[in-house]
Parts: structure tokens; C-alpha cells; sequence
């Protein structure tokens, strides 16, 4: 029998003393909890030492097949525990410095790279990874560790190798505080109508119906040149559009029909604008799009919700105040556009808003 005795560790810190007298615990068929208070330490140290070291990983069953506790059934039980093997596993992990798996040189490190140069962010890259080399751990990473690489001096310094800061999108060192509901009311737009947003289908709001459509413009330096910006609610799928001759209505609305009848008809059931004065002749799209289109609040961004999250990813490509859209064509645009599109997205179960327009509109 062993003996439980006195060891020197750090707290929470199992020595290989504490591993042979957990064997024998555990060998016993003491519980998780009885273990943790005989050693005196946590129950969630026992708890992640067997859950890491218990001999499922070096292919033992149990030897004494014991039953489960009652009213358990946690996987570490069905197994033995050897306390010399956790012991080589422990002193394993704990040697220092770890090789980074971001490391320079390493093959991780080049697409991880890549993809930040892509302006895609950690999580959108771990995310990837995962789905692309589902049986080559060493090509997967999760998205702290890449923030460690980019941020942190000693974990990889991976932002020396980026041109310009892309993985962080606002640039900002602290969070703006929320706006509140706005409070004036804007003069009266004649061209609204009937056409409210709360005169949308009901369809629209839970995104299960594809081809509802957010729109707005994003402007340019010193609000002397403007681009479109268009988001499908269900997929994300973004189209933008070149106003190299000013932003009157007539030329918004001749941009946005070119944009629309790229799209299937059964992709064209609503536009979702503010209540700007380019869109005063929005009978015209609707006439040829067959697209209705309805206003947004006042002073109520949060009511095209997906709209703003994209114009906020393309100030990636379009530094507010400082960008001229004069400077770029529509086929610049379709690019950029073509970037978002094929990023995966968390919303969309890591899929690509492309994958998911591609399935709508395949046969």
C-alpha cells in the first residue's frame, strides 16, 4: 500500500509522489473527489490529470473493469491510471520553451500569414484550419494562439511579418460607446410612401428566405466621392458598385440595377435602405428589378444590421476620411468584393457567403 506523504509542489501542482498515490486511488475505485481531498489539492486538478493522462492513451482499459459511479458516466472512468506514464506525459508538456507551432520557418505560420494578409481574422483562420486538415494537428492552431503571435513580444512576433495591421478591423485602442436612440426626426421624405421598414414581409426578419437585400453608401474623403454597398440577409453575399460620376439618384439607381440583375429573379424580393436622398427615384429599380424597396428609422443603423457590419469590414480596404473612391473601378471593386465573399464566416457555420449563394442558386 502506499502512503500518502508530504511533497513540496507548487499548488494545483501534482508531483510524481502525488501521481502514484493516485494510482493506487484510483486503482481502488475512489472517486474523483475522495482522491482530491486525501491528496489536498482541487478536485479539478484530479479531475484534468485523469482526463489527461488516464490509460486510454496508451491503449489500457481498466484492469479491474470497474463500474461506473453513480450517476456518472464520465469517459475517464472506464479507464486505469499509471502514474509513471502521466508522470513522462507531465514532464513532457511542461519543458520550456515550447516549440511554437507559429514559429519562424514553420509551414503553420506561412498560411497563417497568408490569411491575415487576407484581412481574415484568427478566429475565421482557426476556424479553417480545422476544416481543412482535420487529421494534421500540426496544422491547426486555435485563433489565441494566433493574437499571442501577432501581439504578444515573445509568442512568435508575427506582426512584424504583416505589411500593415489587418487582424484587429476598427484600429481603435478603446470601444466607443454605444449611441443612443435618436431623438431628432428628420424632415419629411417624400418619396417614403407607404414603404417602411415595418411594411417588409414578415419573411425577411428570421433570414430563412434568401434574396432580401441591405443597402447603403459608403463615402469617401472629405465626402467627395461614394461607392454602393449591397448584403443578402441570409448569406452575407455582398455586391459594390462604382459611382465614378457623383451620387445623385439618378446615378445610384442606375448602379444599383446593374447590381440587382446580376441576380436570379427569386434572389431579388426586397432592398432595405435609410432614407437618403439618392434613393428619391427608387420607383425607377423597382420597375426594373422588380425589387421593392422599404426605409429604414431615422437615425437607425441597427435596423440594417448586416449592412453595417460590412461597411465596417470594408473600411479594412477604405480607411474612413482618408480613401478616394475615384481611385478605384468596378472591377477593383468586384475584387474586394470577391475577398469578403470567400472569407468563412462564423454566422454562416464557417462556410463562405459564396458557398452559400452558390447552393441557392444551383439547379
Amino acid at each position: 500500500m502506499v502512503v500518502v506523504g508530504v511533497w513540496v509542489a507548487r499548488p494545483g501542482v501534482l508531483t510524481f509522489g502525488h501521481r502514484q498515490v493516485l494510482e493506487h486511488l484510483w486503482g481502488a475505485g475512489r472517486t474523483i473527489s475522495q482522491i482530491a481531498g486525501l491528496l489536498g489539492v482541487p478536485v479539478c486538478t484530479v479531475s484534468r490529470e485523469v482526463a489527461r493522462y488516464h490509460s486510454a492513451r496508451h491503449g489500457t482499459k481498466n484492469p479491474l473493469g470497474r463500474s461506473l459511479p453513480s450517476g456518472r458516466a464520465r469517459r475517464p472512468y472506464r479507464w486505469g491510471y499509471q502514474a509513471q506514464w502521466a508522470q513522462r506525459r507531465a514532464d513532457v508538456a511542461r519543458r520550456r520553451p515550447k516549440v511554437s507551432k507559429l514559429g519562424v520557418g514553420m509551414r503553420l505560420r506561412q498560411v497563417v500569414a497568408g490569411k491575415l494578409a487576407r484581412r481574415w481574422s484568427p478566429k475565421q483562420i482557426a476556424a479553417w484550419l480545422r476544416a481543412t486538415f482535420p487529421d494534421r494537428p500540426e496544422l491547426r492552431v486555435s485563433h489565441e494562439t494566433i493574437y499571442q503571435a501577432i501581439y504578444v513580444q515573445s509568442r512568435g512576433n508575427l506582426r512584424t511579418e504583416l505589411t500593415r495591421q489587418v487582424a484587429l478591423r476598427s484600429g481603435r485602442t478603446q470601444r466607443r460607446p454605444q449611441s443612443r436612440a435618436a431623438v431628432a426626426v428628420r424632415s419629411r421624405r417624400p418619396w417614403i410612401g407607404d414603404l417602411h421598414i415595418s411594411a417588409r414581409p414578415a419573411e425577411v426578419n428570421d433570414r430563412a428566405v434568401p434574396g432580401h437585400w441591405e443597402g447603403d453608401l459608403l463615402i469617401g474623403k472629405a465626402g467627395g466621392s461614394a461607392i454602393v454597398t449591397l448584403v443578402e440577409r441570409a448569406t452575407r453575399y455582398v455586391m459594390l458598385g462604382a459611382l465614378p460620376h457623383g451620387r445623385d439618384s439618378e446615378a445610384v439607381i442606375g448602379v444599383l440595377t446593374d447590381l440587382a440583375t446580376r441576380m436570379p429573379a427569386h434572389l431579388r424580393r426586397s432592398l432595405t435602405w435609410d432614407q437618403g436622398t439618392e434613393m428619391a427615384t427608387h420607383p425607377v429599380f423597382t420597375i426594373a428589378t422588380g425589387c421593392p424597396v422599404y426605409f429604414c428609422d431615422p437615425h437607425s443603423p441597427w435596423q440594417r444590421g448586416s449592412n453595417e457590419n460590412t461597411n465596417g469590414l470594408l473600411r479594412q480596404y477604405f480607411p474612413k476620411g482618408s480613401y478616394d473612391f475615384r481611385t478605384i473601378d468596378q472591377a477593383g471593386l468586384d475584387e474586394v468584393a470577391h475577398e469578403l465573399n470567400t472569407r468563412p464566416r462564423e454566422t454562416l457555420d464557417w462556410q463562405t457567403p459564396a458557398q452559400r449563394l452558390a447552393q441557392l442558386i444551383a439547379p
